[in-house]
């Protein structure tokens, strides 16, 4: 039997550091949801490079503005990147004022490093790759500690309640067994981005693009889900998840080399190991692909320092059985940011009235089709503080509620085709061959288990890959390797696929 629960304040739905940045930040009392202890399930705990902000004499928020503009290959919206630089200083103080124990040099100034397509060094970080799980320990904290703050450990969205107006009124949560249809005036989705879809990935395996399949199946404008970011360089030692090596570490002169130990990014792009994301993973999964290997060498950039300048990766490699100190360690690209998702503006509104989307899940425009190093947990920290402000501003509606239908969970072996699938024909490389059997691997597992959240986000993905003739920062098809003449962005609904949408052709 399914019970109501009535919150007079904001719902968040996800407790990332985008939720909990909008639960802290809110004026009125918020209801934070997470489907795992707080830090556990979400990609924000397990981020190592850091937060990127314009904090040196000689940068500005104007040049962070236009190297995200260059890395995001046309698609980026630049009053939404303006508002997001502006921010960042600010964002890092608040961080800062909340325990989060950034890197200092002796006269306690914040020590920054420099990472792929930014032109000044200006990525602010916590024991070289800990910033994620520092930052989400000091937050985590404050929203234990704030007596506006409630949350729900152990409870999942199984669907978006709403009404018979379109708007979206709360969801229907799974906690200890039971159904709850928790009502609020707004609702905020903050659940994270898709990694969990692909077999290789550096995301925790729960995070599977659900609140997008949720937000899609209630209506809501998606935009750009084709382009999804690999991070180049994941250690590719079988684990699952696959850990990752941070980019900092080629910040810091670590070099890609392959099996003989010949460095080979130099003939790639003249940034060289520092190239964009997109340009890199290409060239490492290619380098695998020749059967020449990928390898990042850090023996001589790091070398000794390794424990205490990158602990995280040196536990990583030692589980495995590496010593990064004087190895090179195997790498390939994995899964690791989603650029599109539930399209929002910078305050977190999306096209249903009442709910709102930040962090991952959402597609604000700021990443474009490909995402700068380090600007995830900014975006995620400060528009997630606008979003749990503009979302106090909704009062509570009474239109007759729709009764929701909970999604269907998608069994164990079905969900390990569908993430074989997405790496296989969605991944580094697309064609229209490959993501036509996708669609179809798609197709036949909700005939079987039913529209579940994960098999509509990798519809999303699939379509949108399809339609996209043509190649654009994180989405490369070989089938068509240019990109076209003018860059579009695709904002379509659930509703609305169809085998006769307008493919985006190259010219």
């Amino acid at each position: 039997m399914t019970s109501r629960y009535v919150h007079d304040g904001v719902l968040v739905i996800g407790g990332g550091l985008a939720g909990l940045s909008a639960a802290l930040a809110s004026p009125r009392k918020a209801l934070v949801l997470s489907p795992a202890p707080l830090s556990q399930a979400c990609s924000s705990a397990w981020a190592q490079g850091g937060l990127s902000a314009a904090l040196a004499p000689d940068d500005s928020a104007e040049l962070h503005a236009q190297d995200t503009e260059a890395a995001g290959a046309g698609l980026v919206d630049a009053a939404a990147v303006r508002r997001l630089t502006a921010a960042a200083a600010h964002t890092v103080a608040w961080l800062a004022e909340l325990g989060a124990p950034f890197d200092r040099d002796p006269q306690g100034r914040l020590l920054q490093s420099l990472e792929a397509a930014h032109s000044r060094p200006r990525v602010a970080r916590v024991k070289g790759d800990q910033a994620g799980r520092a930052i989400m320990e000091a937050v985590v904290a404050a929203a234990r500690a704030a007596p506006s703050v409630e949350v729900w450990e152990q409870a999942r969205a199984r669907a978006l309640l709403t009404d018979a107006t379109g708007r979206v009124r709360g969801a229907l949560v799974e906690r200890a067994g039971r159904l709850i249809e928790v009502t609020a005036p707004a609702t905020v989705l903050a659940t994270g981005g898709v990694g969990g879809l692909y077999a290789v990935t550096t995301n925790p395996a729960a995070v599977r693009g659900e609140g997008l399949g949720l937000a899609a199946l209630a209506g809501a404008e998606i935009a750009d889900p084709e382009f999804v970011q690999f991070h180049p360089t994941a250690l590719d030692v079988g684990l699952d998840p696959a850990p990752l090596a941070t980019e900092a570490l080629r910040g810091e002169g670590a070099v890609l080399v392959d099996r003989n130990g010949r460095p080979f990014m130099g003939a790639v792009h003249p940034l060289a190991d520092l190239a964009p994301r997109d340009v890199v993973a290409r060239a490492v999964h290619r380098q695998a692909l020749s059967g020449e290997g990928a390898f990042l060498d850090a023996s001589k950039a790091v070398g000794q320092a390794f424990p205490h300048e990158f602990p995280a990766v040196y536990a990583a490699c030692l589980r495995a059985g590496l010593d990064p100190r004087v190895q090179p360690m195997p790498v390939a690209p994995a899964a690791h940011y989603h650029m599109g998702g539930i399209a929002a503006d910078a305050d977190g509104r999306t096209s249903l009235p009442g709910l709102y989307a930040v962090g991952e899940c959402a597609s604000t425009g700021v990443h474009g089709a490909n995402r700068l190093a380090s600007n995830s947990l900014l975006e995620a920290a400060a528009f997630g503080a606008r979003a749990g402000i503009a979302a106090a501003q909704d009062v509570a509606a009474t239109a007759r509620l729709i009764k929701p239908q909970a999604t269907p969970d998608l069994p164990a072996p079905a969900l390990a085709e569908l993430r074989a699938a997405m790496s296989r024909e969605a991944g580094v490389e697309r064609n229209g061959a490959g993501l036509t059997r996708l669609l179809d691997t798609v197709q036949r597992l909700e005939d079987a288990h039913g529209r579940a959240a994960p098999l509509v986000a990798a519809r999303l993905i699939g379509h949108a890959a399809l339609l996209r003739q043509e190649s654009r920062g994180g989405h490369f098809r070989s089938d068509f390797p240019n990109p076209a003449a003018e860059a579009r962005r695709a904002v379509f609904r659930l509703a609305d696929l169809s085998a006769s949408a307008e493919p985006m052709a190259a010219e």
